[in-house]
């Protein structure tokens, strides 16, 4: 018998059409952030401002990039890295069910994460949001971050 009958094909590339997702769009998303960005800023009073307040640092010191500005990135870019990572989403999106996932359907990375929420959402948010703003215009709901990184969000399946 010849062994090229018992070895299978490496299964085909899954596309978004026989997956049968459903894209999440631009409100959906927005709403998400919306929530997501009250949860920072809470995070931010909770864990920050006390320590800032507690060892008298002034809040502006120093001028040219003050502490208070970094604790609170450093906060909001380790939120949405460590939810997505662990969650696939963050508590936004589980409050609208929807889920980011790799464009071809294997489980999210530690470098897809970080680039798509670390280095994807700076530059998304640095260029007016208009990065956030592709999502809707784009066939598959992405924003730039999500072409960056090669993923979708999606609402979940029930």
């Amino acid at each position: 018998m010849d062994e090229t009958m018992n070895m299978t094909a490496p299964p085909a590339p899954v596309s978004e059409e026989s997956r049968h997702v459903r894209f999440a769009g631009f409100w959906m998303r927005f709403w998400a952030y919306l929530v997501d960005i009250i949860v920072v800023a809470s995070l931010n009073g909770i864990l920050i401002t006390p320590v800032i307040k507690g060892f008298e640092i002034p809040a502006s010191e120093p001028a040219f990039l003050p502490l208070q500005a970094i604790l609170t990135g450093v906060v909001y870019y380790a939120y949405f890295i460590l939810m997505t990572k662990f969650f696939a989403q963050t508590l936004g999106k589980m409050l609208f069910a929807l889920r980011v996932q790799p464009d071809q359907g294997e489980r999210l990375t530690w470098g897809t994460v970080i680039f798509r929420e670390g280095i994807g959402r700076f530059i998304s948010k640095t260029i007016l949001f208009v990065g956030f703003l592709v999502v809707a215009f784009t066939k598959n709901k992405k924003g730039i971050h999500d072409m960056f990184a090669d993923t979708i969000v999606v609402h979940e399946e029930k």
